[in-house]
């Protein structure tokens, strides 16, 4: 038998939050007691008791990114002072003031595992605000077959616990956003031709209007009960690679050729140049206009080089060496990673041009017959070589004095 869920917020039916019953329509307890509280002038302490997202300073959400994420500086002040103006739009609006502040949406652009689809949760998690993330590659419009563009807003809500409030405020993350450019010159031909029409249906919910969506997901039926949930306040993040960007870009400018008195770009600059994009660009990739005006901050991230990618390993609160160390001395044993292997791993994953989003699978395949011996080895150190990462020689092994 499917489960009922309320006709108000969508929530399924829960021991804790029951269903009322009415003709061809539930009600849960929860918006019961909202409603009453609405009705005798008590709405004012619930709304802002129910949620209200902490409004974190720029240079806030700056420090605390700095934990989680490394490098990548300009990127992380623009996604703080753009996260910070949206909510502060939400929540410190002028009285009796008809200025009306427009919605900012992000654009993120960067390589592979560079920390697009970090940065986002890190800023929903600090906020305490819900976060949807999807592919876009995975998207169709509506009457192909695929996943509709509304389904995002029904994992915003279920993010959410079933509060259309919480979902209204929550953030959207959108990658892989390029893989839908239209067709142009220089671009693929294998890509889905119904590109420029998934363009059509993000725009639609990005710009801010009242989107039905069914309850549970999935298509849109005829009498089907729909959940309304206006888009007016939620932060949309786009992110993407944005491949071959960077040629039409180094095109834009002329390849190497500067005007009289301009210094020639080293190959590091020439390489590195998606800090220099305008929307024309994203346009002649294959982006539509109207979709490109909606996404009015865009926050260029870094080829993740060696020295900045063992800092990933061993600096963030989540380091991976950390939980490894962690793993390891569960079972009574230290693990050591000399310097020097470490910048091997690093190498490693920028061979594979996987980014730092790789550095987990480089580990596992560095440490796995380790840890299968690993609770007989109470008592050692395991010392990670150069060696070991570059040529599979065996780790040192050495006894642990017994402190006295």
């Amino acid at each position: 038998m499917p489960s009922k869920h309320c006709s108000f917020c969508g929530s399924p039916e829960r021991e804790e939050n029951p269903l009322i019953a009415g003709n061809d329509a539930y009600i849960c307890s929860n918006c019961v007691v909202s409603a009453y509280k609405i009705l005798f002038g008590e709405e004012e302490s619930t709304s802002s008791g129910e949620f209200n997202p902490r409004l974190l300073k720029p240079k806030e959400l700056k420090a605390m990114l700095d934990e989680y994420v490394i490098g990548q500086e300009e990127a992380k002040k623009t996604l703080s002072v753009a996260v910070y103006n949206h909510y502060k739009r939400i929540f410190k609006n002028l009285p009796d003031d008809d200025t009306e502040i427009s919605k900012s949406n992000i654009l993120l652009i960067g390589p592979t595992g560079s920390g697009k689809t970090l940065l986002a949760q890190s800023i929903a998690r600090f906020l305490d605000v819900p976060i949807a993330i999807a592919d876009a590659t995975n998207l169709t419009e509506a009457g192909y077959v695929g996943e509709d563009v509304e389904n995002i807003l029904t994992k915003l809500i279920q993010a959410a616990d079933g509060e259309i409030e919480k979902a209204e405020k929550g953030i959207v993350f959108i990658d892989e956003v390029d893989k839908i450019a239209r067709l142009g010159e220089n671009r693929s031909i294998t890509r889905d031709v119904s590109g420029e029409g998934v363009q059509q249906a993000l725009l639609k919910i990005i710009e801010g209007s009242i989107v039905n969506i069914p309850p549970k997901g999935g298509r849109k039926h005829p009498n089907q009960d729909f959940i309304q949930i206006d888009t007016s306040n939620i932060l949309f993040i786009c992110g993407g690679a944005f491949d071959g960007l960077n040629d039409m870009i180094k095109r834009r400018l002329g390849g190497n050729t500067m005007g009289f008195g301009q210094k020639k770009r080293s190959k590091e600059e020439e390489e590195n140049l998606l800090h220099l994009v305008e929307p024309d660009d994203l346009v002649h990739y294959g982006l539509i206009p109207e979709l490109i005006g909606r996404l009015h901050v865009i926050a260029t991230l870094k080829p993740i080089g060696v020295d900045d990618m063992v800092r990933i390993l061993t600096e963030p609160k989540n380091a991976l060496v950390r939980q490894y160390q962690k793993l390891f001395e569960l079972d009574g044993v230290m693990l050591t990673f000399e310097e020097e292997a470490l910048r091997a791993v690093a190498r490693k994953a920028i061979e594979r041009k996987t980014g730092a989003r790789g550095l987990r699978s480089i580990l596992e395949e560095i440490l796995l017959e380790i840890m299968y011996e690993l609770p007989d080895l109470q008592g050692y150190e395991v010392v990670i070589t150069p060696d070991v990462v570059e040529r599979h020689a065996q780790p040192l092994y050495l006894k642990q004095k017994k402190s006295a």
